[in-house]
């Protein structure tokens, strides 16, 4: 898809948008919240600062990889999802979180599915552009409102045209009035993106608010001007105290009618290894909520935070977490969520006023519940001299500093941890490429080569075991798919069958008049554990052909240079990530209870008409997760992991033809590199890098070395 920059005159120009200022001291709160992140910054110094000295060592030779290794640890972003039960607080406390209340609107448009993303970042954005807003293609926005939605398509399926006309009418209703609004830019509009400079609230309404037709002498270019069209929002933003960058992806929820934000959802949730699920402190979980359990049952428990917003509206908050937290966590078991998910209590409304400096504005029921939480915590809240609560109390008090310590261990072992293992790994193989200069014996100008591998030879070797390792990753994965594609296969026939006999024994007892509902929660067990046994099958395969192909590499620099084989041994790639199985937590026709749902019923006449028709129902919803999981997984996954293999191998056939031409090199330059003034700190500095690389290792791999 090809994005272009609106330039046009209904395009916005970067003067619109005022920067939004923060209240004294919100860098400093942030900066006490942020803390955790700390050693993840120290670690990547550690590493930046170890490839900084080889780069100084190798010069030219090894400068591409070392740039290619830094810009990696600048880059990394760990990206955290967040998705909120209906009236949780989730963009108060996303806009808390990120120290500016009110950056974010809270009446977002109920029936788009904007993924706004919070860029947080010690640095500025490069290319000094702040909030980018990107349109739907034309084709993608008809996608979205075609035939109803996903809602639509579930009640075509089960032959419901009534609701199908009445969802697809009210689609076409709001199309016309973004249409309205739009005027003649709405079709070139399609497929574009707008970029300021800076940013503040009332341009992110402009794009992500409910807004209605401007009447006559109003601003037609105010709140929820482009809200339809957007698909999703950037904002970039500058925070200095901040260790290391972070991005909030602020989701769409699951909760509009016609299902179109939870596919959005999903996508949000699988591009990140995190996710924080909001709730009200007050508010017991209920049917819809439970569509955020079924997606987030997919996610391990680890990487699932839950965060209990709204704790100042309870009476006595010390005396009822404890209660509120078990039943959170039955309701969670009961429906095979991850009920091992680390809880955290607090207010949004406390943290924006800690932020904003204005505690003193709080009401009365607000401030309560404040000390009575801080007396359950810790016992006080500390005034100032002026009489007014100090405000680092507060916001530790919100839960904020507590969420983010819990997110920034899961990003720590997570990302953070990949990341360094990923730099660590390519850092040992710059030691060794480096080291090899120092050991390769020496062979005279023009002379007749020693080694057991001359020249012409040496990339046809290369070659060869590259096709070796991709031949074995397509054989191996041949075997795991087919397998993994059976026991899917075998999952969903078996479901279809039990709920169709299930379905059978309803009629046999109740007859025609009551309503059958049957639990897919079994369903989506057995795909999650085909999915498990896939996972791990093929996370051995690639672990042990990286592994094969760094030996059989390293066996090159033995062969080829005459090393000793402890000296040659070569880091393998790391194994790449699969991502969550979230799509299991799609929702399917048997998931609803009400509406359209019980009318279906009422239409079926006779027990061979209800069969035959929740026979064909159940088979094409189950059929519509299978195949989107196949789809996700399988094929994705052995290109991925096989791009990475030919990656690596193609970076050390160039490490090792470069190796050769400098081999020929004189006796004399070689005894300079060995025995001369500076061979001593070559030795120390290579020796100092190793133990770096190695303190942040993911896992032991001297298995590669050549034998």
């Amino acid at each position: 898809m090809t994005v272009q920059t609106a330039i046009a005159a209904d395009a916005p120009t970067e003067t619109e948008a005022a920067p939004l200022a923060r209240a004294p001291g919100a860098q400093d709160l942030l900066a006490q919240a942020m803390e955790p992140f700390q050693p993840m910054a120290d670690a990547y110094a550690d590493l930046a600062h170890a490839i900084d000295a080889l780069e100084r060592t190798g010069g030219r030779a090894v400068a591409a990889t070392s740039r290619r290794l830094k810009r990696m640890l600048r880059r990394t972003e760990p990206a955290v999802t967040m998705i909120g039960q209906v009236k949780a607080g989730k963009t108060s406390l996303v806009n808390a979180m990120v120290g500016q209340p009110g950056l974010l609107p809270a009446d977002v448009n109920p029936w788009t599915s904007v993924v706004t993303s919070l860029h947080l970042s010690p640095e500025p954005a490069a290319d000094g552009v702040e909030a980018v807003f990107r349109f739907f293609e034309a084709d993608q926005w008809q996608r979205l409102m075609k035939n109803g939605g996903r809602i639509g398509e579930l009640a075509g399926r089960a032959g419901a045209e009534d609701e199908v006309a009445r969802v697809t009418a009210q689609l076409e209703a709001m199309r016309k009035k973004s249409m309205r609004r739009l005027g003649a830019q709405f079709e070139l509009l399609m497929g574009q993106e707008h970029r300021y400079a800076t940013v503040d609230p009332g341009l992110v309404e402009r794009y992500v608010c409910l807004g209605d037709e401007p009447g006559e002498g109003e601003d037609p270019d105010g709140q929820g001007r482009f809200a339809d069209i957007t698909r999703s929002a950037d904002l970039h933003l500058h925070r200095p105290e901040m260790p290391v960058a972070l991005c909030l992806r602020d989701t769409p929820g699951v909760n509009d009618t016609f299902l179109m934000r939870e596919q959005i959802t999903i996508q949000a949730i699988r591009d990140s290894r995190t996710c924080v699920v909001v709730l009200s402190a007050h508010q017991a979980l209920n049917a819809v909520d439970l569509a955020l359990i079924r997606l987030i049952a997919n996610i391990p428990s680890r990487d699932v935070v839950i965060f209990v917003n709204r704790i100042d509206e309870l009476s006595e908050p010390g005396a009822h977490v404890g209660e509120i937290e078990e039943s959170i966590r039955q309701t969670i078991h009961d429906h095979r969520g991850p009920s091992e998910a680390e809880i955290v209590f607090g207010s949004a409304l406390w943290a924006g006023h800690a932020i904003a400096d204005t505690l003193h504005e709080m009401d009365a029921q607000s401030e309560a519940a404040l000390l009575s939480w801080a007396e359950a915590e810790c016992g006080d809240l500390p005034k100032g001299a002026d009489g007014r609560y100090d405000r680092a109390a507060v916001w530790e008090l919100s839960g904020v500093t507590g969420l983010y310590g819990a997110l920034a261990d899961r990003v720590a072992e997570t990302v953070g941890a990949e990341v360094a293992d990923e730099v660590a790994r390519g850092g040992l193989n710059l030691v060794t490429r480096l080291d090899t200069e120092t050991r390769v014996r020496p062979r005279a100008i023009g002379a007749v080569a020693t080694a057991p591998i001359d020249r012409a030879a040496l990339l046809p070797e290369v070659d060869g075991i590259e096709a070796r390792m991709v031949a074995r990753l397509s054989e191996g994965f041949d075997g795991i798919v087919a397998d993994f594609h059976q026991r899917l296969d075998r999952a969903q026939a078996g479901f279809v069958d039990r709920a169709v006999a299930a379905l059978t024994r309803h009629l046999e007892r109740e007859g025609e008049g009551a309503v059958w509902t049957y639990d897919p929660t079994g369903l989506r067990i057995l795909l999650r554990s085909a999915f498990t046994v896939y996972s791990t099958r093929a996370g051995k395969l690639i672990r042990e052909v990286y592994g094969e192909a760094a030996a059989e590499i390293a066996g090159l620099y033995v062969r080829g240079f005459e090393l000793d084989a402890g000296s040659a041994a070569l880091a393998p790639p790391p194994v790449p990530q699969l991502a969550p199985p979230v799509i299991l937590g799609e929702t399917i026709a048997l998931d609803l209870k009400a509406g359209w749902w019980s009318r279906f019923w009422n239409r079926r006449q006779g027990y061979g008409a209800y069969a035959a028709k929740m026979s064909d129902l159940i088979a094409a919803e189950c059929a519509r997760m299978v195949d989107q999981v196949k789809a996700e997984y399988g094929t994705p996954d052995r290109a991925r992991a096989e791009d990475v293999l030919r990656e690596f191998i193609g970076g050390q056939r160039k490490t090792l033809v470069d190796l050769w031409m400098r081999d020929e090199v004189s006796a004399e330059e070689v005894a300079e590199r060995v025995a001369g003034p500076g061979a001593g700190d070559r030795a120390a500095t290579l020796a100092a890098a190793r133990d770096t690389f190695t303190l942040y290792l993911a896992e032991d791999f001297g298995s590669t070395e050549a034998a």
